[in-house]
């Protein structure tokens, strides 16, 4: 560092990254400060207000402060250099934060080593990573009363684990729970994944999910709230998206029709399952939540992405907020593979030719799966193409597809490939007839339906 460029500093005075010392004195909490921060430099031989004053380097001077930062808990990394009479402090950002000095924990708040009350510890810990809640123990969840041993037996089936030993020393073995003074202790993964009603116990861990009638959440259609316990949730929030999502339906001379939904699921199982597993469950004032809108299905978590995870490296890095909880899903099938989830998804909508998924990040981490219009859902034949315009429903441009391929096809034999009730079809069709896109053709023994000639 040359004069000028101390003098420039001295001229732009202290800062997030920058502290003036006239002494060596208590400068503990500084460097502590610029450990939890971004790291910073403090300047020992320049006033507050920015007078240079020097200071008498010795070995002695550099040992003591050496000794101030070994003292820090855990142990902060600094560099020593001499510029001018100053001796200038450099501190890195810690790698293992929050750090702390014998006065308390601090943080850099503009220009001031500000001391951290109890809430910003705590915040702090849980942004760091330092306090996982999925670890976290319930001393109130009695083993006895609130743990269903039906779902863990469901558990044991789709891992594959036999249950030749006490169920106890099972759930140890698993990670979600501990025997203390002759009680079983659980901790929160084992209350999510086996309680026997996970409401009576957290509200903050429902899955919403929500059917709204356009492109904003004006009206409702449907609504769903999941919480009984997170693989239930999931499989719940699944089959809600199975009966909103449309289905077509190709057939390939074989017996069995291929079904073909409008987005694939596979992929939205991953983005609800990555909600789950990924979301910041100390905060209670919001749920995960399912929309479905005309144009797009959002999935959105609550708690933003996990402190190490940016924008960039977002699907090619992976961190886990919830390691345990991710760990019984990856036991189950329901992950294949820990940290390829987003690159799976993104496969799975460029095969079925879709848009690919856009993330939005900000206290939520939201995956906005985009739905194709009704006209891109009809198969490219001269008579349906311009004709539908967007005003079917799904179910009605599903039998008139079907319509379409079978030609004089009768109710009964739609109701079966279809899986509908007969009297459903033929209300169907009766809507179909008023809309003037198909027409019965026949006796009433042998004729069909046909698309109108128009």
């Amino acid at each position: 560092m040359n004069p000028k460029e101390l003098k420039q500093i001295i001229e732009e005075g202290e800062g997030y990254l920058v502290e003036f010392k006239k002494k060596a004195a208590n400068i503990d909490k500084e460097m502590v400060s610029f450990a939890n921060g971004s790291g910073g430099r403090i300047f020992i031989g320049i006033t507050d207000n920015g007078e240079l004053k020097g200071i008498k380097i010795t070995n002695k001077l550099k040992s003591q402060i050496q000794d101030i930062a070994n003292n820090c808990d855990p142990a902060i990394k600094i560099i020593l250099k001499e510029e001018n009479k100053i001796l200038v402090v450099h501190v890195r950002s810690g790698e293992d934060k929050p750090y702390c000095c014998s006065s308390g924990f601090y943080t850099r708040i503009g220009a001031n080593a500000q001391k951290m009350t109890r809430n910003q510890i705590i915040e702090f810990f849980q942004s760091e990573g330092k306090i996982r809640y999925d670890e976290l123990t319930n001393i109130d969840f009695n083993y006895n009363k609130d743990f269903d041993k039906k779902k863990l037996t469901h558990f044991l089936q789709l891992s594959n684990i036999s249950l030749v030993v006490p169920v106890p020393a099972i759930l140890q073995n698993l990670g979600v729970a501990q025997k203390q003074g002759g009680k079983m202790i659980f901790n929160n993964t084992g209350i999510l994944f086996f309680a026997k009603n996970l409401e009576n116990i957290y509200r903050h861990t429902t899955i919403t999910c929500a059917l709204f009638k356009g492109t904003d959440k004006a009206n409702i259609l449907d609504r769903k709230d999941f919480n009984a316990d997170l693989v239930s949730s999931v499989d719940n929030a699944m089959l809600f998206l199975k009966q909103h999502i449309p289905v077509r339906y190709e057939f390939d001379g074989s017996p069995k029709r291929i079904e073909i939904p409008q987005i694939p699921f596979e992929a939205l199982r991953e983005a609800v399952i990555n909600a789950v597993c990924h979301r910041n469950y100390f905060e209670k004032g919001a749920n995960i939540m399912i929309a479905i809108f005309d144009d797009r299905v959002e999935i959105s978590s609550p708690g933003g992405l996990v402190k190490g995870i940016n924008k960039k490296n977002f699907g090619k890095k992976s961190i886990l907020r919830n390691a345990n909880i991710a760990n019984l899903f990856h036991r189950m099938g329901y992950i294949e593979k820990m940290g390829t989830g987003i690159i799976r998804m993104q496969r799975l909508m460029k095969e079925a030719k879709l848009e690919p998924i856009q993330f939005e990040f900000d206290s939520f981490v939201t995956a906005i799966f985009e739905r194709k219009t009704v006209e891109d859902n009809v198969p490219d034949s001269g008579k349906l193409n311009g004709k539908l315009n967007g005003k079917l429903n799904p179910e009605l441009l599903l039998l008139l597809e079907y319509i379409a391929k079978h030609p004089g096809v009768q109710a009964n034999d739609i109701a079966n490939s279809l899986k509908r009730p007969v009297d459903t079809i033929h209300k169907q069709i009766r809507a179909l007839i008023q809309k003037e896109l198909i027409e019965r053709r026949g006796s009433r023994k042998t004729g069909g339906y046909f698309l109108k000639d128009k």
